[in-house]
């Protein structure tokens, strides 16, 4: 069997989930204090970090078969690179900032502005439709100073608590797009490896949806079960076992962790009892 090449971020946030996630999916990687590659002990998958902005092109030219990384890469770099799995972490937005004292009102006060950015085509691929004109200055890293040493009027960067604008005397006032990690192929897979893309991709869906849900086990009325049931939807059927009291049953089921208090308080007007939650590791479909 062939061995699948990943690529996913050198360090950082990105590369501490990309790990995680790979361990959560049951993958074992060895991988040492700055090492650029490591292989799985129990899965035919090659690791190599690399720098984040590297990973489009590394795609393109068939270099790795898949990759981690963020979706704001590939709209900049690589849109015709297939996104397979959206992953639900490190989220952004790549958004377009101003100093606190412009008077900003809509997108044609950006008209003839210079624009310092490390997204210079997803820049013109949202101002060129609406005809407005601007000055691209491309620059990496700490493009949120440009404003403040006269370099440019406006940026466009990534932002996630809006922290790094305030404290640079910024704020923003359009977002281009919402930004999270993706898991993405490259146009010259093998079909050799498709096969362990889906077994991969068959165990990361596995995690995200463990991670989007929580068990849950009640103590509820028989005459009741019928009501729960239409609130608790996730998984085909309910799993309902008779308690030692006569007229009422254990009720297991699954609950989105997201509307968890909601559906809660739901459960405990129906008459609901004795509710536990707990966490689910894996949740196979």
């Amino acid at each position: 069997m062939s061995t699948l090449k990943i690529a996913i971020q050198k360090s950082g946030r990105l590369n501490e989930e990309s790990i995680q996630l790979l361990k959560d999916a049951g993958i074992s990687i060895d991988n040492g204090i700055d090492q650029l590659k490591a292989e799985a002990s129990n899965f035919p998958l090659e690791v190599l970090y690399l720098r984040n902005s590297d990973i489009p092109q590394y795609l393109i030219d068939g270099v790795v078969d898949i990759a981690i990384v963020g979706d704001n890469l590939l709209i900049e770099k690589g849109k015709d690179i297939e996104v397979i799995q959206k992953l639900g972490f490190s989220k952004c937005k790549v958004s377009i900032a101003v100093p606190k004292t412009f008077e900003y009102n809509s997108v044609k006060d950006l008209e003839g502005l210079r624009i310092a950015t490390s997204y210079p085509n997803t820049v013109l691929d949202f101002l060129n439709p609406q005809g407005i004109n601007v000055d691209i200055h491309q620059i990496s890293g700490s493009v949120e100073i440009a404003p403040n040493i006269g370099l440019a009027d406006a940026i466009v960067d990534i932002v996630s608590s809006g922290s790094t604008l305030f404290k640079n005397n910024l704020k923003e006032v359009e977002v281009i797009f919402k930004s999270e990690a993706v898991l993405a192929v490259s146009p010259k897979i093998s079909p050799e490896s498709q096969k362990i893309i889906d077994t991969l991709k068959f165990r990361i869906e596995s995690v995200l949806r463990a991670r989007k849900s929580k068990y849950i086990l009640m103590n509820v009325p028989n005459d009741k079960i019928d009501d729960v049931a239409k609130i608790l939807q996730v998984l085909r059927s309910l799993t309902v076992l008779p308690l030692a009291q006569e007229g009422w049953s254990s009720v297991h089921s699954v609950i989105e962790k997201d509307t968890f208090w909601e559906v809660i308080d739901q459960l405990k007007e129906l008459g609901a009892e004795g509710i536990l939650v707990c966490p689910i590791e894996k949740m196979v479909l």
